[in-house]
């Protein structure tokens, strides 16, 4: 398995997770999205196959301090908004599901958000459901105080969870 951006050689059309709107965004919508610039795509590919197993976007993003838990706040600069960036999707392909891909996605975007040239004070995902948003939980992922589906993992936390 090989993490890389989204490229042509892949069949789009084989990705399918079981949820209709994600695979619509892989098939459709997500090299628009990379040649535009709106957001960057990066797949799980499994080079043996010739599949995607799983795929992941991230864009650009900030996060109002209000919106941000207290304990966390008091040790932040009081700047308006922080920078973060923001896991727009993802995705696993049901053939690889219970495989720990979504596991190895979040790893890379983290690994991708901290090595990223401008700062950027925090991952942020929008979770879909409660589903979701406890899969991004087991990751140290916490909820904004305003949105419960909305959640966060700042940089910090993250290169100390997972190295």
């Amino acid at each position: 398995m090989i993490i890389e951006p989204l490229g042509g050689s892949y069949d789009r059309k084989a990705f399918s997770c079981g949820v209709l709107a994600l695979d619509q965004y892989l098939h459709e919508l997500a090299n628009q999205d990379v040649k535009r610039r709106v957001r960057n795509c990066f797949v799980a590919a499994d080079r043996d196959v010739d599949l995607i197993a799983g795929y992941y976007t991230l864009a650009a993003s900030s996060v109002p301090i209000t919106s941000l838990p207290e304990d966390l706040t008091r040790r932040l600069p009081r700047y308006p908004v922080l920078p973060a960036i923001l896991i727009g999707r993802l995705a696993v392909d049901t053939r690889y599901q219970g495989q720990r891909v979504g596991s190895i996605l979040i790893v890379d975007a983290l690994r991708r958000c901290a090595q990223a040239a401008p700062a950027s004070f925090a991952l942020i995902v929008d979770a879909k459901d409660d589903k979701a948003a406890a899969f991004y939980c087991k990751y140290g992922f916490r909820p904004f105080q305003d949105r419960r589906l909305s959640l966060f993992l700042s940089v910090a936390t993250a290169l100390k969870l997972f190295g």
